[in-house]
């Protein structure tokens, strides 16, 4: 039998959507608040000539500034206020979420509730500060001495430009974290998570135009395109299967008499998805790897040592000791993210704790170590999936000249963040639709009373 949420799902028309004020109010506020986003993302840094900041990225389009370009909308090629969007903020919350497991006071903030959650984030943000300090005055130094055929990307360097540069991109970024805390509470969705995907699909038309564009011009046959369009729908549906797919572990709870009734012997299940690492895997080991790639073309072969030439030329795009890492790196990010965000121990003596058990399974160690067995095989099955989904893209990239934007980290983000967002959106229509029954169980009742 479905249950109560089921029945009001499967409910749902547009009537319903209409009489939920506060879904639309909240709606409207995440669209504006991306629009501004939007809208920040053609703002120029002072002192800066777009035209040569263009031909440079040009020039580094496989590099590790064509995913951070990818990921920004288009930002940081236009080298604008949110140039750094908010990845100094990612960062610095990737980075907290490890020090809590490693570090005991941090680890006793998480335990503490909703006033450690708030000491967390308030930690957060400073570090995000820092990060974001650090990475302006990188890029600032960084664009002095950036020079094209058009000239030079700054157009007076100085203390100043140095200055004004750094207090710019860091201002720029603290106003995204803000922002995306505004989505998060005002509005639907994660804020951070739909910033970073309004950015990608910002500029998935200028791909898909560069994709048709090919194909007119010959570059492509029109019979590659049409499969390319296939393969794009089939993977995007597999990767929707695998983000929703889970494993249900049974959780039961025993019968306790109290007085003359009976309470408990409920029987739940306990959720596990498949891919518990998430898109940081990808992330992370694209960013490792482009690293080389880089810096040697930024430094054009000159005063180079001959490792660091050797691991640029071979680590680049499409090449296989490249596909051979980065599918190792995915791997190895997917096991140790999911070592640090789920504690097989401690959910084990949590469930003891509240008298649950799983059916042929002791209390305690044992279930504890039936936990971590099947964290493993989860982790596999979810670490070949981004293998497959992200190498897959590469060697399209590679061999056809697709578009950077159709790669599977911006696949699986797009997915993810449009999955998280419609769950939110049912969400709030569920709560609509009980409290409507609510209202009408009330009047029902006042009317009864009435009568009588």
């Amino acid at each position: 039998m479905a249950s109560a949420a089921e029945q009001l799902a499967a409910n749902f028309n547009v009537g319903s959507f209409a009489k939920a004020t506060e879904l639309k109010k909240r709606i409207w506020f995440t669209l504006g608040a991306l629009i501004i986003y939007r809208l920040g993302t053609y703002i120029p840094v002072p002192g800066v000539d777009a035209t040569v900041m263009g031909q440079l990225l040009a020039q580094h389009q496989g590099g590790i500034l064509g995913m951070f370009n990818m990921f920004t909308g288009g930002a940081l090629g236009r080298m604008t206020v949110f140039a750094l969007n908010i990845m100094p903020y990612i960062s610095a919350s990737i980075i907290v979420q490890l020090m809590s497991t490693a570090i005991p006071s941090l680890e006793a903030l998480k335990k503490e509730g909703e006033q450690g959650r708030k000491k967390l984030n308030q930690y957060t943000r400073y570090l995000t500060v820092f990060i974001a300090l650090f990475q302006a005055y990188g890029i600032a130094v960084g664009l002095e001495n950036m020079h094209s055929a058009a000239g030079s990307a700054v157009v007076t360097p100085g203390v100043f430009f140095l200055v004004s540069c750094v207090i710019t991109l860091v201002g720029g970024t603290m106003f995204l974290m803000w922002l995306g805390e505004q989505i998060t509470s005002r509005g639907v969705g994660n804020g951070i998570s739909l910033i970073i995907f309004a950015g990608i699909v910002a500029n998935l038309p200028h791909a898909m135009a560069s994709l048709f564009q090919l194909g007119y011009t010959g570059a492509l046959s029109p019979f590659f395109v049409l499969v390319f369009l296939v393969l794009a729908a089939v993977t995007i549906t597999f990767i929707v299967f695998m983000e929703q797919a889970q494993r249900r572990v049974v959780i039961q709870y025993p019968k306790r008499q109290m007085g003359q009734r009976m309470f408990g012997g409920d029987t739940t299940h306990m959720p596990l998805k498949v891919n518990t690492a998430g898109v940081i895997p990808p992330i992370f080991a694209s960013s490792v790897l482009l690293i080389p790639v880089t810096i040697s073309g930024f430094m054009n072969g000159k005063s180079m040592p001959g490792w660091l030439s050797f691991l640029g030329e071979e680590l680049g795009q499409g090449q296989p000791l490249y596909m051979l890492f980065y599918a190792a790196m995915i791997v190895f990010f997917s096991y140790f993210y999911a070592a640090v965000t789920f504690n097989p121990a401690e959910t084990a003596d949590n469930l003891r704790k509240q008298g649950g058990f799983i059916p042929g399974i002791r209390p305690g160690a044992a279930t504890a170590t039936y936990f971590d067995k099947i964290l493993t095989r989860l982790t596999t099955i979810g670490a070949a999936y981004m293998v497959l989904v992200c190498l897959l893209p590469q060697i399209l990239i590679s061999r056809y000249n697709v578009p950077f934007y159709f790669g599977g980290t911006s696949l699986i983000i797009i997915v993810s963040v449009t999955i998280d967002t419609v769950t939110q959106v049912q969400s709030h229509l569920v709560a609509h639709q009980y409290q409507g029954l609510m209202r009408r169980s009330r009047g029902g009742k006042k009317q009864r009373i009435i009568r009588r």
